[in-house]
């Protein structure tokens, strides 16, 4: 076995090394990270051990016992200690280390179009421009491999039930995700950083619609002349009533819909759930 060490430096009263956890699974590929998770399907076990110091300082692992939930809340709980405490705004709706969700009021806000193959008859989008238009209330879903962006129906700090609706902005994928492109990603999964997401999505340069995003909205002309029609009119509230329900765009027809839609109907509650962490 290769001779493995690890050196963690002091912090506070100092750090020892008392337990360790071994995670099996079956047969696990060799191209697969060491640190991953195990897929789905495949069969997993954990075990604790305790850590024995010998003379030298030297840690060994001592035989272990299979890990249980009574195990997992004593080292969450202990890990959880060494969280720093902050005061959540009143638009933050879920704190985690591996996950922060809050939502954004509508506003009027400028946006910036540069749109790569503009169609014909557009009274503003036609050339790079920044204008002002309508943003519906949005919920963001942040977590390490990505941000999600979706709209909200209503004007108001969301429930676990609300039901969430497809984005507009078209730097967003129909799966909800943001296209990052070139922009810069925030560095932490903190409140600190929700300043920055919310600038790689209202302050970047929207050049197109992405693949299906045009099925995300009802009515004639699609979200670029949406878009361009707002511009113009110099509106201030968006017609939250064109953005269909999230999924909407991927789902087939189905011969029962009113029962399907109330079954499959996504919810900010189901989104949380859900996220990847």
């Amino acid at each position: 076995m290769s001779d493995h060490s690890t050196h963690f430096e002091a912090s506070g009263g100092g750090l020892v090394l008392t337990a360790a956890i071994l995670l099996y699974r079956h047969e696990a590929p060799r191209n697969l990270k060491p640190y991953s998770a195990a897929r789905d399907d495949a069969p997993a076990f954990a075990s604790i051990h305790a850590v024995k110091l010998d003379d030298e300082a030297q840690p060994t692992i001592a035989a272990g016992v299979p890990l249980s939930h009574a195990h997992l809340r004593q080292w969450t709980e202990a890990l959880g200690r060494t969280v720093i405490p902050e005061i959540l705004p009143d638009n933050v709706l879920v704190v985690h280390p591996d996950i922060l969700a809050w939502w954004v009021p509508e506003q009027v806000r400028p946006a910036y179009f540069a749109l790569s193959a503009p169609p014909a008859g557009l009274r503003v989008l036609s050339a790079r421009t920044t204008v002002p238009v309508p943003y519906p209330a949005h919920l963001f879903i942040a977590t390490r491999s990505g941000l999600g962006v979706y709209s909200l129906p209503r004007n108001e700090r969301p429930t676990a039930d609300t039901p969430v609706l497809h984005s507009p902005i078209l730097n967003v994928f129909v799966d909800g995700q943001l296209c990052w492109g070139n922009i810069p990603t925030p560095k932490a999964l903190s409140i600190a950083s929700i300043t920055e997401y919310e600038a790689a999505v209202f302050d970047s340069w929207s050049t197109h619609p992405n693949l299906r995003q045009d099925l995300t909205i009802s009515g004639k002309g699609g979200l670029i002349r949406l878009w361009d029609d707002l511009a113009a009119r110099r509106a201030t509230r968006f017609p939250v009533s064109r953005l269909k329900p999230f999924g909407a765009a991927n789902r087939r027809q189905v011969r029962h819909p009113k029962v399907t839609a109330a079954a499959s109907t996504t919810t900010v509650g189901k989104l949380i759930s859900g996220s990847r962490l």
